[in-house]
């Protein structure tokens, strides 16, 4: 674990791997931390160099006062990606980590080489949608929303597991200011005409149960980037490498090695 200071905000990260190993960079969604992955990770082939870390207000890292930018959360993870020399990455970003891989493709094309859009979309909600959710923040806590966010989250079979327990206590633990402070940033986000200029290999992953983004909003997404590759993960919702992490790390090492990458 190490920390890193954008001069906006210190950033958790974790590098795993050899250093000169191909980089695969994973960022996670609205209310986890890097814990996301642990399931997956082990499971994808030797030799990479992961990088994994919290987003502003998430985990360990640092959390300013809210409203946050998708702009700024962009910036955070491309300085920390300067900071670590990571050139050519494939970036794997679930939900909000899926709004700013696409950000950060568009800015920063030597960052990026390839994108894995797991549960997300271009533009995800609407601005009343987050606006109630903040709301509900300010006035009762993130406590007050978690078994909803934990139907969107998770498929019913899963929602009956004691498993459930430590996602619903990642995400009440969190910080208030940091869910509002991202949700405010997915609420300014309409990336439709810069990720539709985009040319690169493309995965899109979805979850047959997702209640957060449907599987039709995922593919509406992927199918800006010419070329792009969709998969569906059946018996998962928003957090498919939670449920079905087998799966999920056989599609992505799949793509990994399609595109050259391992």
């Amino acid at each position: 674990m190490q920390m890193f200071d954008t001069g906006d905000v210190r950033l958790h990260y974790r590098v795993d791997g050899p250093e000169d190993g191909p980089p695969v960079v994973f960022a996670n969604s609205l209310g986890t931390d890097m814990r996301l992955w642990d399931e997956v990770l082990p499971l994808l082939p030797p030799g990479l160099r992961i990088v994994r870390f919290d987003k502003r207000g998430h985990g360990l890292s640092t959390c300013p006062p809210a409203p946050y930018s998708m702009g700024a959360l962009i910036s955070d993870t491309e300085a920390l990606l300067d900071h670590l020399n990571v050139r050519g990455c494939v970036f794997v970003g679930l939900s909000i980590g899926g709004m700013i891989a696409q950000g950060l493709a568009v800015k920063r094309l030597d960052q990026v080489r390839a994108l894995v859009l797991s549960n997300t979309a271009a533009k995800i909600g609407n601005p009343a949608l987050w606006a109630d959710r903040i709301a509900q923040i300010e006035h009762g806590g993130i406590e007050s929303l978690a078994d909803a966010v934990m139907e969107r989250w998770f498929s019913k079979p899963f929602r009956d597991t004691p498993a459930l327990e430590l996602w619903r206590n990642m995400l009440v633990r969190g910080e208030a200011a940091g869910y509002s402070g991202c949700s405010a940033a997915i609420s300014g986000t309409d990336f439709y005409t810069p990720t539709s200029g985009l040319r690169l290999p493309c995965l899109g992953i979805a979850g047959t149960e997702d209640g957060a983004t449907p599987p039709d909003l995922v593919r509406e997404t992927v199918d800006l980037i010419p070329g792009a590759k969709f998969h569906l993960i059946r018996k998962a919702g928003h957090l498919p490498c939670v449920e079905q992490p087998q799966e999920f790390a056989d599609v992505l090492s799949n793509f990994l090695r399609d595109i050259g990458h391992v």
